[in-house]
């Protein structure tokens, strides 16, 4: 039987933790750094990426994905050495997609076209709002014009563009949240990716939200945005193929969908976590997960010394994987593969608790298959916890 990944592909993740400034309402691993020796930077990916192919051995690589922080502060040289050396290292797939972040700034969108020379075939744009005051609220350094600027270049740039909205923020209501993607629909996009503001601790705005000086919409509010977000993208033809992101057929994020499918994916630079399989545990092979030191710092230190920062490899068990699998695939819209889940754990899940979900509206089985209702990926964490109780 081939590995349990390959059904999910392989993806690679790159981790660029540098940003201008950091936005009260972020918990990602991201530090402000207005000088960074770019060709030391770029050594250390690749000595780590090197790592990570003599871990997983030769193998088609269907996505790879520059995350951060900023990404779009890094020079398209070092973009384009990085694609380079993983297409090297691994042989890129036929139609691989290659994401990078973005923020909509001038600055960066001019930036666009080198970094679609680099070989970056997707742009994800960190728009967050398109109201100048909460722009300036959530720390965002661009207007809604600028934005609206960038869009346009990346649309002449990339032939597919994401980009990222927050809702249920401060002092929003249900009516300006409808208006607002009311006009996000009018860009021609063909991805989203809709969340709610969540207050996080350590973050700025988790300090002031303790202090009761920051305030957010109540539940009743909040559930209402949502709701009037599955309904206005869906009538658009983007319908929610996960819980908070929404595409045009064909236009999924595949880069994504290697996380909620549980497929392998490497991930290199500061604070990045991995799934790999490795060759060494029979015919499936052994799963890890991989974690690399936070501080960048410390990463490109650790690089200099042994090739690679990765501070945790632990073996993930059938059960663990199991787990792993249901928790990321019920997100998705198409579901969870219920043989699969009995494959890597040994045991199927309790067909009553099933039935129990199903009665009350929050799953629908269609053979082998299991799905969150609409109404049950409203309280996903519920359904979960009962199905893997």
């Amino acid at each position: 039987m081939s590995a349990d990944w390959q059904g999910a592909g392989f993806g690679l993740y790159i981790h660029w933790p540098f940003c201008l400034a950091k936005c009260p309402y972020c918990d990602f691993n991201s530090h402000v750094s207005r000088a960074v020796d770019h060709g030391a930077w770029r050594k250390a990916l690749i000595a780590e990426m090197r790592h990570m192919r003599a871990l997983t051995g030769p193998r088609a690589l269907d996505t790879v994905f520059f995350g951060g922080g900023t990404p779009s502060l890094m020079e398209p040289a070092t973009v384009a050495a990085l694609i380079d050396e993983a297409g090297r290292l691994w042989r890129l797939a036929g139609g691989a997609e290659i994401t990078l972040e973005a923020n909509p700034t001038s600055a960066e969108a001019g930036k666009f076209a080198d970094y679609a020379a680099a070989g970056v075939n997707r742009l994800s744009l960190g728009v967050q709002a398109l109201d100048d005051a909460d722009l300036k609220a959530l720390g965002r350094r661009h207007s809604v014009a600028e934005a609206e600027a960038a869009f346009g270049i990346a649309r002449e740039a990339f032939a597919r563009v994401s980009f990222d909205l927050i809702y249920a923020r401060m002092g929003q209501t249900a009516a300006a949240w409808e208006a607002e993607l009311a006009r996000a629909l009018t860009m021609a996009v063909d991805h989203f990716s809709l969340y709610q503001l969540t207050i996080e601790p350590g973050t700025r705005f988790g300090e002031l939200y303790d202090l009761g000086k920051l305030k957010v919409p109540e539940d009743d509010a909040a559930a209402e945005m949502y709701e009037l977000t599955q309904a206005m993208t869906a009538a658009a033809g983007l319908p929610a193929y996960e819980v908070s992101n929404h595409a045009r057929p064909g236009a999924e994020s595949r880069h994504n969908l290697v996380y909620w499918r549980h497929g392998d994916y490497a991930g290199i630079g500061p604070g990045a976590h991995g799934r790999l399989t490795l060759p060494d545990g029979g015919p499936d092979g052994r799963r890890v997960a991989t974690v690399t030191a936070r501080a960048p710092g410390d990463w490109l230190a650790a690089v200099g010394e042994r090739g690679h920062a990765v501070v945790e490899q632990t073996t993930v068990d059938r059960q663990d994987q199991a787990t792993e699998y249901m928790l990321m695939a019920m997100r998705l819209a198409e579901g969870a593969d219920l043989a699969r889940y009995e494959r890597l754990s040994g045991a199927a899940i309790d067909a009553a608790r099933i039935a129990g979900l199903a009665g009350d509206g929050l799953v629908l089985q269609t053979g082998d298959r299991l799905a969150a209702t609409a109404r049950g990926r409203i309280v996903l964490n519920r359904v979960l916890a009962e199905l893997l109780a």
